[in-house]
């Protein structure tokens, strides 16, 4: 199936690295034009690179950032906004919830899920006025299933579920489709970094983690950014287009978290 956006506008938050510049690339391949945001500069600098892509630094977190950077895009886009990935996240901390600094614990919520509905507020009115439109949300394994010593994260991303399914309701005579990706256990350097301090926190090896995280998965393998991309495109496009309110995993099966 060839999925085509073109003519279409497209927001992802922390779309310059990882899984969310897997997507912005292949909203771009696919046609799209798409307008990006990221903590990172240099970052930023490489998603420029792919044709029709543009954004600026923000962090999803601000308020005010938020409006700077949605007010560009609108600009961009002679107000017409028809796709959001909501994408931006953090790991937050790792160990036992008595020994968890509030900061940190605060700085969870407020980046994955107070950042999204930040980058709401602003998306939908444009998305209402355009006659409809397909939001993405990035969820986790861990918004179905508890993760010992994840806690802050876990938290964010159930509650990332939440706000989807409540959301499809309320949007949907809108026009406006809302779902959820939850990837499993996804390759690269920040799973690395995950599994790293869930093996210090619980006193094993980091290939001790790894293996008993991969136990949990039914294909017993990571995936890709790209697959989580591949699921995007197809939730934002035509072929979806009566798919709303879902819980879209991909990774495998996981049965569980340790």
């Amino acid at each position: 199936m060839k999925i085509d956006l073109t003519g279409r506008s497209a927001i992802v938050t922390a779309g310059a690295a990882g899984i969310g510049l897997a997507i912005t690339r292949a909203f771009a391949a696919a046609g799209a034009q798409v307008h990006v945001c990221d903590v990172d500069a240099s970052a930023l600098a490489t998603a420029r690179e792919i044709a029709g892509v543009d954004g600026q630094v923000a962090d999803v977190s601000e308020p005010a950032q938020v409006r700077a950077f949605f007010a560009a895009a609108e600009q961009r886009f002679a107000g017409q906004l028809d796709i959001l990935v909501n994408n931006a996240g953090i790991g937050g901390p790792t160990g036992a919830i008595e020994d968890l600094d509030p900061a940190e614990w605060s700085r969870t919520l407020d980046v994955n899920l107070t950042g999204m509905f930040h980058c709401l507020q602003r998306a939908v009115p444009m998305m209402k006025a355009a006659g409809g439109g397909a939001i993405v949300n990035l969820s986790s394994a861990a918004g179905k299933f508890g993760f010992p010593l994840r806690t802050a994260y876990a938290a964010s991303k159930f509650g990332v579920i939440g706000l989807t399914e409540s959301l499809a309701i309320e949007l949907g005579t809108s026009n406006i489709r809302v779902n959820a990706i939850l990837p499993g256990v996804v390759a690269g350097a920040r799973q690395e970094r995950v599994l790293a301090a869930k093996a210090r926190a619980r006193g094993v090896s980091l290939e001790e983690q790894r293996n008993d995280a991969l136990s949990r998965v039914s294909m017993r393998t990571m995936v890709e950014a790209a697959d989580i991309a591949n699921a995007a495109l197809f939730l934002v496009s035509d072929a979806g287009r009566y798919v709303s309110g879902e819980r879209f995993s991909v990774g495998g099966n996981v049965e569980g978290l340790s």
